[in-house]
């Protein structure tokens, strides 16, 4: 959480809506300049003048409860400092970040869409199988 000065300071920037989404969803007060908004409509902000080191950058997802899944992976390389170029860029075209996962869509995670992996190994445990006999009486 950051001081009650910076946080007067954030509301006064941001508003009092913009700073009751941010309570709800990052936990904190934030203020800066919007860098570009992604094609599923989650905003980019930054600031470097006020932040702690690792925590100038951040995302607004545009659903509430906004999902990591949901950041194109150009954004998630900018986000994450793996680069300081942004996917607007034409630095960012050359890189070849634009071919990692070109049909995002939603996150199948606990869906009938999920992913999941067989075997093909022979199992080293055989289920026992009972054999039922007619009884005679």
């Amino acid at each position: 959480m950051s001081t009650l000065p910076r946080t007067i300071r954030n509301i006064w920037r941001s508003g009092i809506k913009d700073t009751i989404w941010q309570l709800a969803t990052i936990g904190d007060t934030k203020a800066g300049t919007l860098v570009g908004i992604d094609k599923y409509g989650n905003k980019y902000f930054q600031n470097d003048q006020e932040e702690l080191p690792l925590r100038t950058r951040w995302v607004k997802y545009k659903n509430f409860y906004g999902d990591a899944a949901e950041i194109e992976p150009g954004w998630h390389a900018w986000i994450s400092y793996a680069t300081d170029n942004l996917p607007t860029d034409p630095v960012y075209h050359n890189a070849g970040y634009e071919k990692w996962g070109q049909n995002l869509g939603y996150n199948p995670t606990q869906t009938r869409g999920a992913y999941k992996p067989y075997s093909t190994v022979k199992p080293k445990i055989v289920p026992w199988a009972p054999k039922v006999a007619v009884r005679e009486g």
